[in-house]
């Protein structure tokens, strides 16, 4: 369980990207829940499977509940140079959502192709990415435990009272960092039927 006594320690030290990630579509991330830095030794191992890693989640996901996954947009966010977006991935046998996230993309380091399938929001961006055979390296940057907040219990459907895991973790698209991520899954055991 996440000590709250560290927690007001503040959620910026989970990592300053992660943070500014959220803004761009909550005033405060305490709709999202309450950070605290972990090390992989301090995560349940079906976190650590799905978290401590450098693929992208889309095939971590995929892996792990053996089926393809769905995309889901919440909500979206341009500017002149980049697209952001939050969005549920889904398992494609049942429907259960099983990762929230927010993602920020320069648009510009890839292909029109390869632009154009992630705005129409069809595809996960880790199959975009792979099918469109980008050279890509994905660099987590940390791993957290987080007590969900209202945004988190509504969109990943959870309940109890129990802790759930994220990263945060960028993607290099030719050697230059592309792509900015939060990346927070969810056990089928935690959510509603």
């Amino acid at each position: 369980m996440i000590d709250p006594a560290r927690q007001s320690a503040d959620a910026d030290l989970f990592t300053p990207s992660a943070s500014r990630l959220a803004t761009l579509f909550f005033s405060d991330l305490a709709e999202l829940g309450r950070f605290e830095p972990l090390s992989v030794d301090q995560m349940p191992a079906d976190y650590r499977t799905l978290l401590a890693h450098q693929d992208h989640m889309t095939v971590a996901l995929e892996n792990y509940h053996d089926t393809p996954v769905s995309v889901n947009v919440l909500d979206e966010w341009r500017d002149e140079t980049s697209y952001a977006r939050t969005s549920v991935l889904s398992r494609q046998s049942d429907g259960a959502v099983v990762q929230f996230g927010i993602m920020r993309i320069w648009l510009t380091d890839l292909p029109q192709q390869a632009q154009a399938e992630i705005t129409g929001r069809k595809s996960p961006l880790g199959r975009v990415l792979i099918e469109h055979n980008l050279l890509r390296e994905v660099e987590p940057i940390s791993l957290c435990g987080i007590a969900p907040g209202p945004v988190l219990i509504e969109n990943l459907k959870l309940t109890g009272n129990r802790s759930i895991f994220g990263r945060s973790a960028q993607i290099l698209v030719d050697e230059r960092p592309t792509v900015q991520l939060l990346e927070i899954p969810v056990l089928s055991n935690q959510t509603k039927n």
